[in-house]
């Protein structure tokens, strides 16, 4: 993925989540050049992979498949020095972008529409690693309901899903409404180990470095000294 490309979307989220009055944490607007001057009492972000990450998923064509990502807040299952149990994450979708079918392994989540377009994820339960052919419940905002294998729940701004480990999801944009911002709150987030893809993809992109980072990405933070 271009670097060009990482900052045009950055740029564009932050757009997005001022109109939305969402308010972002000073450490995602840092510059590459700030980034140097931070030592270890920020470790907390380093080691929690907290700030800016956009995916092309490794296929190359980020309009048609990819995600922009902030991490707020997260805890770490692997180090005991991180006592959250919880983490929060702001995501952008842009009209026409779609981002694969997975699961995650340990992780339940709320994904709530923030503002902007319709969100929709489609469902399904897992069959040993396939898609499942019966019915999906819904947990949509203290509504406990089932829908068919692969319905695809709207989610208009202001409303919420809970996604459970082993519940297949995706998202897409309803065409005509415009990028949607959206909002995760969940228990601890790993994405180095926690996500199962149904599709063969790659989770962080590879960089062609045609320009300066504009910002850095959740794994390029220099260490502390």
């Amino acid at each position: 993925m271009k670097r060009s490309k990482i900052n045009e979307c950055i740029k564009d989220m932050e757009r997005l989540v001022k109109e939305n009055g969402f308010h972002l944490p000073p450490f995602c607007g840092w510059t590459p050049e700030e980034w140097k001057t931070k030592g270890s009492e920020y470790d907390e972000i380093r080691d929690n992979m907290l700030g800016w990450d956009i995916t092309d998923y490794g296929l190359g064509d980020f309009d048609k498949v990819g995600f922009a990502l902030i991490t707020l807040r997260n805890g770490n299952q692997n180090n005991p020095k991180y006592k959250k149990v919880y983490a929060e994450k702001l995501l952008m979708l842009k009209e026409g972008q779609h981002s694969p079918m997975h699961f995650h392994w340990n992780k339940s989540e709320d994904i709530i529409n923030r503002g902007g377009g319709t969100l929709i994820i489609h469902v399904y339960n897992d069959n040993n690693g396939e898609l499942g052919d019966t019915d999906v419940l819904v947990n949509m905002d203290g509504r406990s309901y089932y829908v068919p294998a692969g319905t695809g729940v709207e989610l208009h701004p202001g409303e919420s899903i809970t996604l459970w480990p082993h519940q297949y999801h995706d998202f897409d944009v309803v065409p005509g409404t415009g990028d949607v911002l959206i909002g995760e709150v969940s228990m601890c987030n790993d994405d180095n180990t926690d996500n199962r893809f149904y599709e063969k993809v790659g989770r962080f992109p590879t960089i062609d470095e045609d320009e300066a980072p504009y910002r850095l990405l959740c794994n390029e933070y220099p260490k502390s000294e």
